[in-house]
């Protein structure tokens, strides 16, 4: 069985690309029977915040995606804390102490070098005097975990193999001067002692993955298999983030787009596998396999959300909506044959309300003038209610037998008039529904 985490920094609400890494992490765990842990990368106390905590809960269980189990960095500090003295005793954390400015210094030249800017290592030469003299100088030392230069290698599930060395990377640092734990050692610190033995995320995250397994072996831990899949990208090739405000789910629901289609489009997105809407959430697991995913970026247009709502909107059951039918003030004897009308006309559920406003007050007729006295004639010969759904084609017969027109002649004009648009449902539908025809 295999153990996976989603783990978001509650800075935001999340948005279409922190799902579909969820969401891969999901699907695998649920394939195996294994375990989905939701873990809160909280440490960043400033910019962490209850309302995106909250409003994750939120999203995710209306997606469905439910955890077996949730943790929170914030509550294990005094882990990290033993997990960072085991490092120093092992000889692989150090202390350094130069400023922002003195290593861009350093990295500009570098450059200049034609060199990779890379940290030099400068502070482990620090004597303890030395030390003493910057810490009285008010500088306050900061915490990087000395790699050992070597190749590092990995075959990731959908990269192929992976072969970085350690020399063309900085020691990073994992603790800050101001004691603020980073995501690089408390993600390495967490994945080890909750068993994580699966991880999927963002081609971004390769060098930060890197120098995590060798701070997991540092620990004693063993590191779990990764998987890193492509970036989104907008549909002009832009980087996503320019447009997160417009993709955060809280935003994809409220603009009516079903948590199926969304979920059926990124579980397939990137992938050889075409995109089509699932039945259900087993179809998906079932149907799931991270190594159809390829490296190349990945376009991502919110629009093409929208016809896979309507198909899984039209294909919902009465029972299903009838509560929605409801609220919205339908009579009961007319709900379910109100459903059987609209659904093949909406796209989201919120569409609902405007074909009742419409068979309920009636609407604004559309009329061309070469066919307002058509229009006049023929209201007169509509018959008298109440409608069923033998009414239009009585209506439509009397008025052609009174006017001598046919065809589209006939019956678009007629739908202009009582619907005020130019194309809808059967007519011999909406007639039972219609409450008031304005100019009747």
């Amino acid at each position: 069985m295999t153990t996976t985490r989603f783990a978001p920094s509650p800075t935001g609400y999340i948005h279409v690309g922190n799902l579909r890494t969820a969401l891969m992490n999901y699907l695998i765990a649920r394939k195996s029977g294994g375990t989905f842990i939701l873990r809160l990368d909280d440490t960043d106390q400033e910019r962490s915040k209850q309302e995106y905590i909250d409003g994750l809960f939120q999203d995710l269980e209306w997606l469905g995606l439910y955890w077996d189990r949730v943790e929170q960095q914030s509550k294990r500090m005094d882990r990290y804390a033993e997990a960072a003295d085991q490092l120093r005793a092992a000889g692989r954390f150090y202390e350094c102490f130069e400023s922002p400015v003195e290593l861009d210094l350093k990295r500009k030249k570098q450059l200049n070098m034609h060199k990779p800017p890379v940290y030099d290592r400068a502070a482990l030469l620090l004597t303890p005097d030395e030390k003493t003299r910057l810490r009285a100088e008010g500088r306050e030392g900061y915490w990087r975990f000395q790699l050992e230069q070597e190749r590092i290698e990995w075959p990731d599930g959908i990269l192929g193999d992976i072969s970085i060395d350690a020399a063309s990377v900085s020691d990073p640092v994992l603790i800050r001067a101001d004691g603020q734990v980073l995501y690089t050692f408390a993600s390495s610190v967490d994945d080890v002692d909750m068993g994580v033995t699966f991880i999927v995320r963002g081609a971004d995250h390769v060098t930060n993955t890197a120098t995590q397994i060798q701070i997991m072996k540092a620990l004693g831990g063993t590191p779990p298999n990764f998987a890193h899949h492509s970036l989104l990208t907008g549909t002009e090739d832009e980087k996503l983030s320019k447009r997160l405000g417009a993709l955060s789910l809280r935003d994809l629901r409220a603009s009516g787009v079903e948590p199926m289609a969304l979920l059926s489009m990124l579980a397939r997105l990137g992938s050889s596998k075409p995109i089509e809407l699932a039945g259900s959430m087993q179809d998906l697991i079932d149907g799931f396999d991270v190594g159809t995913f390829g490296a190349a970026p990945t376009k991502f247009d919110p629009e093409d959300l929208f016809p896979l709502t309507r198909q899984y909107v039209q294909g919902l059951s009465f029972d299903s909506v009838h509560a929605r039918i409801a609220a919205l003030g339908v009579p009961s004897d007319k709900a379910e044959l109100f459903w059987s009308v609209a659904k093949g006309n909406i796209t989201i559920l919120a569409d609902l309300e405007g074909w009742w406003a419409l068979f309920r007050d009636g609407a604004e007729p559309l009329i061309d003038e070469a066919d307002r006295a058509f229009v006049a004639q023929a209201l007169t010969l509509l018959p008298t209610k109440p409608w069923t759904t033998s009414t239009w084609g009585q209506w439509t017969s009397a008025v052609k037998d009174a006017t001598g027109r046919k065809g589209k002649d006939l019956f678009r004009p007629l739908r202009r008039a009582l619907t005020g648009r130019d194309a809808g449902p059967e007519m011999a539908d909406v007639m039972p529904l219609l409450q008031v025809v304005r100019g009747e």
